[in-house]
């Protein structure tokens, strides 16, 4: 569709967002629902978080804590449980008062962070696929992306260190890395990311590192890039809890950076949502100090889950690269002689009822991403096991 315009006057949207339309999550979405088929696009739960969680955002509601606007970084509570969960998780002492902000989910984290520290011009360094919002992001900050793309390799996805160093330019102004990685499911190891580390102290770069599957580990470790020799000056770490505690709604995020790099962000987010999610920043707060039993059960959960869905798929008849973190599995078309990922996940609902992401909107070199379809496992056992039955006739 051409871009609306106004007589004799230039078209309404940005330039700098005319290359973005709708997502193909809501184009999926909409389709599943028109065609009743199962949603593996969309990478949400279907059932919520701990009851635990949920009550403490009741009892906050109740009490009146959060009802009004909160602190503009956030509330003490939850500003001192993340500094705190750095600290016991990983050896990284935040201060909870200047290096720690609350945001409204990982997306705002990322467009204050981009928006903050980019003048019109700078190139940022993306890992390709990206998150879509990546891509937006940048460019509402008129920064130029630079994807340096990760390619299948022994049945995983790896990132190769020279094509990294080879995109660093003088423009170069910072590094948007994201591990462990969606679509891929990809976790990036000690020795890649003391690789990404050193080069960033060389060329003085700022990384902003989006850890929202942080806990979503099933081989490897996650490790923060904060953690290595000279990057905690110049790094900008980011999670959040929807993806943790299974409450996508609530829209809790956060940043943990030295003062002078959350100085910046915090300037650029506090003319976005300003504050958000008043009395889930209580709820969070007391999320995050579950017992340790909580995580490992979240994670041997996902693992199962991983497990039947990436089974199924190849039985289907797929190749499946199965991931090492995240909830997410990619897969390749080819062997059913396509390779068009758009055609495919637009045709999937009608020929078995079920519902895909095409991993070719994550890529600027969409030929590269073209033959590969992202699933999402972050479902129901039931669910799952009815996918993975609808799958099969597709083998047939």
């Amino acid at each position: 569709m051409a871009a609306m315009t106004r007589p004799n006057e230039r078209p309404l949207l940005n330039r700098r967002l005319a290359e973005f339309g709708t997502t193909i999550f809501a184009e999926m979405s909409a389709l599943a629902l028109t065609t009743g088929s199962i949603n593996l696009g969309q990478g949400f739960p279907d059932t919520d978080g701990p009851e635990e969680v949920r009550e403490a955002a009741v009892r906050a509601l109740r009490e009146g804590r959060g009802n009004q606007y909160p602190p503009g970084p956030g509330i003490p509570e939850l500003r001192t449980a993340v500094a705190d969960h750095q600290r016991l998780r990983y050896g990284l002492t935040y201060d909870p008062d200047t290096e720690v902000l609350v945001t409204a989910g990982a997306t705002e984290a990322i467009a204050a962070s981009l928006l903050a520290l980019l003048e019109p011009g700078d190139e940022v360094i993306a890992l390709e696929p990206y998150y879509d919002s990546y891509a937006a992001c940048i460019a509402m900050a008129g920064g130029t992306r630079v994807p340096v793309t990760l390619r299948p390799h022994d049945g995983s996805y790896r990132l190769d260190l020279d094509e990294l160093r080879a995109a660093v330019t003088p423009r170069t102004r910072l590094i948007l890395l994201n591990t462990p990685h969606n679509p891929t499911g990809t976790v990036l190891t000690r020795e890649e990311l003391a690789a990404v580390a050193g080069l960033a102290v060389e060329r003085d770069l700022i990384v902003v590192t989006d850890e929202v599957y942080e806990h979503l580990v099933f081989e490897g470790e996650h490790i923060p890039l904060a953690s290595f020799p000279g990057m905690r000056e110049r790094t900008v770490t980011i999670s959040s809890a929807g993806k943790t505690f299974s409450f996508t709604g609530w829209k809790v995020g956060w940043i943990t950076a030295a003062p002078a790099l959350l100085a910046a962000v915090r300037s650029a987010k506090q003319y976005l949502t300003y504050v958000s999610a008043g009395p889930f920043q209580y709820a969070v707060a007391e999320a995050l100090r579950l017992p340790e039993t909580y995580f490992t059960a979240l994670r041997d959960d996902l693992r199962a889950k991983r497990d039947l869905l990436s089974a199924g798929l190849a039985d289907a008849g797929f190749k499946v690269y199965r991931p090492a973190g995240t909830y997410f599995v990619t897969t390749d078309i080819r062997p059913f002689g396509e390779d068009d990922g758009f055609a495919f996940c637009r045709s999937l609902p009608e020929r078995c009822g079920v519902v895909a992401i095409p991993n070719a909107v994550f890529y600027d070199h969409r030929g590269e991403g073209s033959p590969f379809v992202r699933f999402a496992f972050c479902k129901g056992f039931d669910v799952l096991r009815d996918a993975v039955g609808r799958l099969k006739g597709l083998a047939g």
